[in-house]
């Protein structure tokens, strides 16, 4: 379930606060992959600090384990909440980097697939080396593989025309 923000900043220290913030979402689509990156380690550690208190604090209560040192320190009441702070910060951290990830290998593979089309159309064009001055009989003309013609144009038209005029007449009796 999701945390207010004003509940965010009431369990949290200012510099802890400060980490938190750049996670939401206006701030996070404006800081830079890499410091993301050293973000994260930081978020696991004040989670895993947060859990391990949670986890104590919960023992002490059941009565399986002792107090801890002389006190614990005053954010420890809401170990729990504030672990659940901080994985969700870590949540959304994650998401964002993913995301990041998924668009640079989107346009790596559409800048791939540019290239690979570019090299596709380039290969169809074949260059051919110049002729070059060379001494042979000159250009031969090749013999014509069509079919020759049986029937004159003239008679194929005829033909056609013949066939109209006998429709003509079979239509005109039928009236």
């Amino acid at each position: 379930m999701s945390v207010p923000c004003k509940f965010e900043r009431s369990l949290l220290s200012h510099e802890e606060y400060e980490t938190i913030r750049l996670t939401h979402h206006p701030a996070i689509y404006d800081v830079e992959v890499a410091e993301l990156e050293t973000v994260r380690p930081r978020l696991r550690k004040m989670r895993d600090k947060e859990r391990t208190l949670s986890q104590h604090k919960r023992r002490e209560g059941r009565g399986k384990a002792e107090a801890r040192g002389a006190s614990f320190p005053g954010t420890a009441e809401h170990a729990s909440e504030r672990k659940q702070v901080f994985a969700a910060a870590l949540k959304r951290l994650n998401k964002e980097l993913r995301r990041l990830h998924n668009v640079a290998a989107q346009t790596a593979n559409v800048e791939a697939a540019r290239k690979a089309l570019a090299l596709h159309r380039a290969a169809n064009f074949t260059t051919y080396p110049p002729a070059g001055a060379t001494a042979n009989e000159g250009m031969v003309p090749k013999v014509s593989t069509r079919r020759r013609k049986l029937m004159t144009g003239a008679k194929i038209g005829r033909v056609s025309q013949a066939t109209k005029v006998a429709q003509a007449v079979r239509d005109a009796r039928g009236v």
